[in-house]
């Protein structure tokens, strides 16, 4: 295997030669024969459904009949009111491909088994994390509401609240990488990277280096990407590439040469953990345009924030759920073992006494490697104390529960000042949207940045659908000019906040695995509402005016993209 300095940068490395990675690599590869097999039977499922067409002067009367069967059907599903006027769009034009499409997608054949694993590991691991009564009634008598969210959080897995974690807020993704590489040269015991793009270059290529540097060393090193990196960043091969280094990796729902819904389920979660001690969490991915070391669409403003301390469990678990899936026997009381700090402890809390946790101890001594230290060392962490709450919590697509959408919606609900949010995409179904314009009736100074140069065409032009609506019940609208924002946060009242992965769009809040930090009187809520206040000039504000102005070719593809924004 051939490793590569970034001659450009003349440093990190890099796996792949070059083409081979990009569109015309993965036309004429692997990934170009899949697509081929997949054309083909799309094909096929089309001229099945033209065939039949043929004897539609024959079934006229049936159809009619079965049209309105399947629209009184689909009026009485439990569906979304947005998916139900898109399906029934879709199956009052084309009934009986309609209607096959839709059974085929709801009876979810590609991902049963992905489901059943999940729900396994998730009743498995749900108590394996203890909650700290005294952290829960402590944010309880302080807050109620806040109190309430983390009770409904908590509903939906092993979303502990902790009170002894440190929070440091990254504005933009320069300044993530920079505390990132300084973090990852302190590990001694294990990395795991779950990213939803990892792309070759600088940023990547400097973290590899680090990571193949620490895998021979004797550190687990485990990275996870979505199986959409495949497409055109990756080849298949890359795994083979990242083993040979002595790093552990796997690709979440890889390419395959069969239709199935499974494909509709993406990993667009970003987290990485060391040691148990310190975690990533954002919208960061590991490619040069979040860094602005490449610019495609003007600067790239993303946000992050880094955990120290017991928090930061709670990440390990995230990342080892995921890392299970395929795995025969689960794996998790080891990594879980290891402390924020020995005794638990941060630095300059030293009276403050560790809490019991007798389980999670017991796993520690009896699984730990012979030879390796049976305690994590000091490591170097920011000063100061540990100020208010923290929760972080994934969110699946595999249950009922549309828990990244609640959460916001219960911090427009609660919000007495404003609501400051940034997000890259505005694709919203009804509920969404009430909560949005019921906060600013209620004189809540809501404020979305969202791109003022976007990244595709279709959801910008299905965001500007929302802005007439929004801005007549009080919403401000700015879009950022300097370029792409792809940053998702929420700041409330100086108070709560939550930074993590969750889109305002149907593919974050419905079909993606996603995960977020909720933070409640933190120190860094003031630097992300800081962030807010020296964004908003470099904003052009959305008006009526603009509104009304905007080209026509765009409002057309907006109302022709409306009925399908629940597939996009």
């Amino acid at each position: 295997m051939e490793i590569r300095k970034d001659d450009s940068q003349n440093m990190g490395i890099r796996l792949l030669k070059k083409g081979q990675n990009g569109i015309l690599h993965a036309i004429f590869s692997r990934m170009g024969l899949f697509v081929v097999l997949l054309a083909a039977q799309a094909l096929f499922l089309v001229s099945t459904y033209l065939w039949f067409r043929e004897f539609r002067p024959h079934i006229i009367s049936g159809l009619a009949v079965f049209t309105v069967i399947m629209v009184l059907y689909l009026l009485n599903c439990s569906l979304d009111p947005t998916a139900k006027i898109t399906w029934l769009v879709v199956v009052m034009l084309t009934p009986v491909f309609g209607a096959l499409l839709y059974f085929y997608t709801r009876m979810d054949i590609g991902h049963r088994a992905l489901k059943a694993r999940f729900s396994h590991i998730i009743a498995v691991t749900k108590d394996s994390i203890p909650q700290s009564e005294e952290a829960y009634r402590s944010l309880e008598e302080e807050d109620p509401g806040a109190a309430a969210l983390v009770r409904y959080i908590q509903r939906s897995g092993c979303h502990p609240v902790y009170h002894r974690t440190l929070v440091t807020y990254f504005p933009l993704g320069e300044d993530k990488f920079a505390e990132l590489l300084r973090q990852l040269e302190g590990a001694r015991h294990f990395i795991y990277l779950e990213y939803f793009i990892i792309a070759e270059g600088m940023m990547w290529g400097e973290v590899l280096e680090i990571l193949a540097r620490k895998a021979k060393e004797g550190v687990d090193v485990r990275v996870m990407y979505d199986g959409t990196c495949e497409f055109t960043l990756l080849p298949h091969k890359y795994l083979k590439l990242l083993r040979k280094l002595g790093i552990r990796c796997k690709v979440f729902a890889p390419v395959s040469p069969f239709i199935s819904t499974h494909y509709n389920y993406r990993d667009h979660r970003k987290i990485l953990v060391i040691d148990g001690h310190t975690a990533f969490n954002g919208g960061v991915n590991l490619a040069d345009e979040y860094i602005n070391q490449v610019q495609r669409f003007g600067h790239w403003k993303d946000t992050a924030v880094m955990l120290k301390g017991e928090a930061v469990k709670s990440f390990t678990l995230m990342f080892l759920q995921m890392w299970n899936m395929d795995e025969r026997e689960l794996e998790f009381g080891k990594s879980l073992a290891y402390p924020a700090m020995p005794g638990g402890q941060l630095p300059g809390q030293s009276e403050i006494q560790p809490e019991a946790q007798p389980e999670v101890q017991a796993v520690e001594q009896s699984e730990v490697q012979a030879g390796e230290q049976s305690e994590v060392q000091p490591v170097e962490q920011p000063k100061g104390n540990a100020k208010g709450y923290v929760v972080p919590y994934g969110d699946w697509p595999l249950d009922d529960d549309k828990l990244g959408e609640r959460v916001y919606m219960d911090i427009l609900n609660r919000a007495r000042r404003y609501v400051h949010i940034m997000t890259p995409y505005l694709i919203l179904d009804g509920e969404m949207e009430t909560a949005l314009k019921f906060a600013a009736e209620r004189g809540v100074e809501v404020a979305l940045v969202l791109p003022g140069i976007p990244d595709k065409k279709m959801p910008y032009a299905l965001a500007k659908t929302h802005y007439r609506s929004l801005l007549e019940s009080g919403v401000k609208i700015y879009e950022y000019t300097p370029g792409f924002v792809h940053a998702k946060v929420f700041c409330c009242d100086g108070k709560e906040a939550v930074v993590g992965t969750i889109n305002l769009d149907y593919r974050s809040l419905y079909h993606h695995f996603e995960c977020a930090t909720y933070l409640y009187g933190t120190d860094c809520i003031a630097d992300i509402e800081a962030d807010f206040q020296a964004m908003f000039p470099k904003c052009r504000q959305v008006t009526p005016e603009t509104v009304r102005k905007e080209k026509w070719t765009m409002k057309l593809a907006g109302v022709l993209l409306k009925a399908a924004a629940p597939l996009l």
